[in-house]
């Protein structure tokens, strides 16, 4: 970067009055004068001024520095060292004195950190800290003692173009905690120090350091907030090694960036940061990034990813310059963080290792230490001195045969230093391999499990980030707004009051035959007796039915549904129940009924997308991909304008979308997820790792927000502790992954973002490219909408029902029960491999379940039998388990099998996911077996907890073969309700009809369907000719 623009620039300080300087050593009106230093160099003195009764003193005083990029006083020197002003008093002169004697009084400094943020004057209320001993500190209460400061360039010293590409960078470190037993405050004294390297815009990288660390004794911990200290060590006055304005706050572990940040590891943190030794440094070192150095930063965290932040113990000998350093730690800082969108700030402990060449060149490709190398960084600087380190500058470096190395080339030592990594990575040489570098002292800091908690600051962060209103701008320019719907004048309301007013016509109809027949007898004021009544009535039904009245009363309230079936059938059930419906026909395989009930809900409402997305997916099953666009488009259709679709392959629009998404829903665990496994197709491993980061934190945040709130929440002994909101239950034999059930979050909090704010997830649909990435997105949003009702999201899933399910102890697991919903096989899989490499995770019972049932969806017995043997062996008290192991047998036609596995499922004190389907399989095989009882009392807890035609077909059949043909009547009339295109329904209300010998109802109620049950159709023949009438062509 050509800097030649700003050499030579003066930086003018002007101290123009003192406050409050009231007390002096010999009185009340002190003689004092200002000392201007920077950069270890006195700038000047003010002329003496005597202290005014009010405590003010006018010095005036104007002294300056050069600033000079390639000089002493850098930008750098700028960002991390202040100007120091020190009041000093002139003490009167005692008889046979010569020379002037004086004394501080206290000191002040003065941040230069505006200049670099392109500030070209400012002005400052310096506070006036007193030295130890000075009169200052018995300064009357609540006064302030300052200096009036003004700081000033003649033109700014940074360019536009480098305060536009610059970046300043804060370190700061904190402490290192659990340091070695055998560090101990008494005996010689010792310097701890810790530093790191920068890349620069120079060949070789800037070293930062931090030195006289203060080693202290366990028993507290450290306050919060503190303040944080200047890199400075000749301070005079104790307040002025305080850094204004900025202080270490410290904050929860699990929202840190570091090593140590799991919920395992709070106990230890705890232990460590109270009752251990630790290292306080508390220091903040700035360090002025120019555009040339910024991009050299960048592309260093993208090629090595971490940083060493190198420990050591350094001897203070007195006089002597330099002395070898001992106690070589390192600590691995995964720098990565700082390239996500928007990320400025990195904080959190990082473990300290022992430092060997080896594996410290193979994890950050770092050649050379900051310590024991310190010479070759220092070549293309200047000098940068680092007291009590030895370095090759002074001595040579020595093997450990003792024998003194030759200087080397650059080449030379990056060779000899490769050739060391195989054997210094593992804990033993190669035969006749000497290592070069050998560190048993820093195996104690591994040996102790030291710490160091430093935090990472940027001015700006190094990868931008689109702000939320631009990102809405963005979306509201591609998308107009939606118009509202046409208000429709029919719909459910309208049918029910049609078919109310069908009734009352004919009950007047009625109500006139009556009155034909039986008017004469009615006398006013007068009540008829019940006998009469009861014979006007047995009269009335004799009439209507051999004139055919009846009939046809009976088909005008008939035809009001098969007029308009859509509308009838609005009338009686909800959306949610259809859902419901055709999930189950899917499940049992007649994909012929789920597609007219998912059709049906189209009728219904086709501007609801949640519909459209539903039918999509059911339609993703079956494979017909050309149907499922079609859907996902009508989905679009109502929101999107047709010229939208003409933005396909926009790659750069579709991340908009989804940057939009998690901006607005920033704590949705499984959308985070989804969006690292977009970035994977991506080839993007840095965003993946961040999503996949942001998904990890999300999800520990709500777990420990669930446990605060289960250990706050009394339940009263309504519920059992083991089962959630939604029914949703520990399992009872946990496996080795899983974490305490309270920490368990309901499926109600899965789903959080409303449709109108998760619109952009669909969006995104028109602008991916590959199908993968197409349902990709669709899944996100689907996530997304399916939280605008719980029932309604639910009744897709067979975790709506209430049974056993993991705690999700891993992103992945929980975004792999998102993807069964919706029937996603193969990416499935690819979750379920990130799962496998995951630290906290590998295979589990939910693992195999979750495996299973994907092979069992492609009819793959064999695989899905070996998974299920696998989950067994894991967790054999899993309820869900055994269901799963019943539709593998039920399916592979093995009933024996399956009627053990559900009735083993059915008597757990906890129920499993799918007990819809449970019971009605068990119902079934029952029946099969002739156990109606059985059957009955299974079909009737299916009703119980979810309701459905076939549920309540199945009590009919049950009651029926038990002869109890009121009830079966009864059932069979629930189910008919619910779906009276049922041809099974119609055939059972026959032959219960033919049973109590109805034979008009009969008639009537052997609809003309197509009925497939053979055996069926022959019992109705065998009835019929049994009670002598019927005919079943009819």
């Amino acid at each position: 970067m050509d800097m030649t623009s700003s050499a030579g620039k003066p930086v003018q300080i002007t101290v123009t009055e003192g406050y409050e300087l009231v007390k002096g050593t010999k009185g009340d009106f002190p003689v004092t004068f200002v000392r201007a230093e920077f950069n270890n160099v006195v700038l000047g003195d003010s002329t003496k001024f005597m202290v005014t009764a009010e405590g003010t003193a006018r010095y005036n005083f104007n002294t300056s520095f050069e600033f000079n990029p390639d000089g002493v006083n850098t930008l750098d020197e700028l960002a991390h060292k202040p100007v120091f002003l020190t009041v000093i008093e002139v003490l009167p002169k005692e008889k046979k004195q010569k020379d002037e004697r004086t004394v501080t009084l206290g000191q002040a400094v003065v941040d230069l950190l505006p200049l670099l943020e392109g500030e070209s004057t400012f002005e400052i209320m310096a506070p006036l800290h007193p030295v130890i001993g000075s009169p200052l500190e018995n300064n009357r209460p609540g006064a302030k003692c300052c200096l009036e400061v003004t700081v000033s360039v003649s033109e700014a010293l940074l360019t536009t173009a480098q305060i536009l590409g610059g970046n300043l960078l804060r370190m700061t470190l904190e402490a290192a905690y659990s340091v070695p037993e055998i560090f101990v405050p008494t005996g010689p004294q010792q310097n701890y120090m810790a530093g790191l390297q920068i890349p620069s815009n120079k060949e070789k990288d800037y070293p930062i350091l931090f030195k006289n660390g203060i080693l202290k004794l366990g028993g507290e911990k450290e306050p919060v907030p503190r303040p944080k200290k200047w890199p400075i060590f000749n301070i005079l006055a104790p307040g002025a090694q305080y850094i204004p304005d900025a202080f270490i706050t410290g904050g929860p572990y699990v929202e840190e960036d570091g090593e140590l940040n799991h919920p395992e590891d709070k106990e230890f943190r705890n232990q460590a940061e109270t009752f251990k030794k630790r290292i306080v440094w508390d220091l903040e070192s700035r360090s002025y990034l120019d555009p040339v150095a910024v991009v050299n930063f960048q592309k260093r965290i993208a090629d090595c990813r971490f940083f060493p932040v190198e420990i050591a113990r350094v001897p203070v000998a007195p006089g002597e310059e330099e002395a070898q350093f001992n106690f070589h730690g390192v600590a691995y800082v995964n720098m990565v963080p700082l390239l996500y969108p928007g990320v400025k700030r990195i904080r959190g402990g990082f473990r300290v290792l022992p430092y060997l060449d080896g594996p410290v060149y193979e994890k950050t490709k770092c050649l050379f230490s900051l310590f024991r190398d310190a010479g070759h960084q220092n070549q293309n600087h200047k000098p940068t001195n680092v007291p009590g380190i030895n370095s090759p500058q002074a001595k040579p470096v020595v093997t450990k045969t003792g024998k003194e190395e030759k200087p080397v080339k650059e080449k030379d030592t990056v060779r000899r230093k490769s050739s060391s990594i195989k054997s210094q990575s593992s804990d033993f040489p190669l035969e006749g391999e000497i290592p070069l570098y050998q560190n048993s002292e820093g195996q104690q800091y591994m040996e102790a499990a030291t710490y160091i908690v430093l935090e990472i600051e940027l001015e700006k962060a190094l990868v931008p980030k689109r702000l939320p209103e631009e990102l809405g701008a963005r979306v509201r320019d591609m998308i107009p707004p939606r118009p509202s719907p046409v208000r429709r004048t029919g719909g459910a309301q309208k049918a029910l009051d049609d078919y109310h007013t069908q009734i009352q016509n004919i009950s007047v109809a009625i109500l006139e035959e009556y009155h034909k027949m039986f008017g004469k007898d009615l006398t006013p004021g007068k009540d008829l007796d019940n006998q009469t009544l009861e014979d006007h009535k047995c009269q009335l039904n004799y009439e209507l039915n051999c004139s055919g009245k009846y009939f046809a009363f009976k088909e005008q309230l008939k035809s009001m549904p098969d007029e308009n079936l859509s509308t009838a059938l609005t009338a009686a059930t909800t959306s949610e129940q259809l859902r419901l419906f055709a999930y189950e026909a899917q499940v049992n395989e007649d994909f012929a009924l789920a597609t007219v009930y998912y059709e049906e809900r189209l009728v219904r409402d086709n501007q609801n997308i949640e519909h459209w997305l539903d039918y999509g997916s059911f339609c993703l099953l079956l494979d017909d991909i050309t149907k499922a666009q079609e859907c996902f488009r009508k989905a679009l259709a109502s929101t999107v304008i047709t010229g939208l679709m003409l933005m396909m392959f926009h790659y750069e629009q579709a991340e908009i979308f989804f940057e939009d998404a998690t901006c607005l829903e920033p704590n949705n665990v499984v959308a985070w997820t989804l969006l690292g496994l977009f970035y994977e197709i991506q080839n993007n491993d840095i965003r993946m790792e961040m999503a996949f980061h942001e998904a990890a934190k999300q999800l520990n945040a709500k777990l420990i927000k669930e446990k605060t709130t289960s250990e706050t929440v009394d339940i009263g002994g309504k519920l059992d502790s083991s089962i959630t909101t939604l029914g949703i239950v520990r399992s009872s034999s946990p496996s080795k992954r899983d974490i305490p059930g309270d920490l368990l979050p309901s499926q109600s909090q899965l789903l959080w973002c409303p449709l109108s704010r998760s619109l952009c997830f669909i969006l995104t649909l028109v602008f991916l490219a590959s199908p993968l990435l197409l349902f990709l997105s669709l899944l996100i949003w689907f996530f997304s909408a399916s939280s605008k009702s719980q029932v309604s999201s639910a009744a897709l899933s067979p975790s709506t029902f209430q049974g056993v399910s993991h705690p999700p102890i891993s992103i992945f697991m929980e975004t792999t029960r998102f993807l069964m919903k919706v029937k996603a096989i193969q990416y499935v899989h690819r979750v379920l491999a990130h799962e496998l490499l995951y630290p906290q995770g590998g295979p589990s019972c939910e693992y195999y379940l979750v495996l299973a049932e994907t092979h069992l969806l492609k009819k793959d017995f064999p695989k899905a039998e070996e998974y299920l043997q696998a989950a067994v062996q894991m967790d054999y008290m899993n309820p869900n388990v055994w269901g799963l192991k019943g539709h593998l047998y039920f399916l592979n036609g093995n009933h024996a099998e399956a009627k053990e596995c559900y009735e083993r499922t059915v008597s757990f004190v906890v129920d499993a996911a799918e007990m819809h389907f449970i019971y009605l399989r068990l119902g079934s095989i029952y029946l099969e077996d002739g156990e109606n009882e059985k059957a009955k009392n299974t079909y009737l807890m299916a009703c119980k907890k979810s309701p459905s035609c076939l549920t309540w077909l199945g009590v009919g059949i049950a009651c029926y073969r038990l002869e109890e043909l009121t009830e079966a009547e009864d059932a069979l009339s629930e189910a008919n309700a619910m779906n009276n295109y049922n041809a099974e329904v119609w055939a059972y209300l026959t032959l219960v009809c033919l049973k109590v010998s109805f034979q008009l109802s009969t008639r009537q109620s052997f609809f003309p369907l197509k009925l497939g049950n053979e055996d069926l159709l022959k019992e109705i023949h065998r009835v019929q000719e049994m009670v002598g009438f019927g005919d079943p062509s009819f």
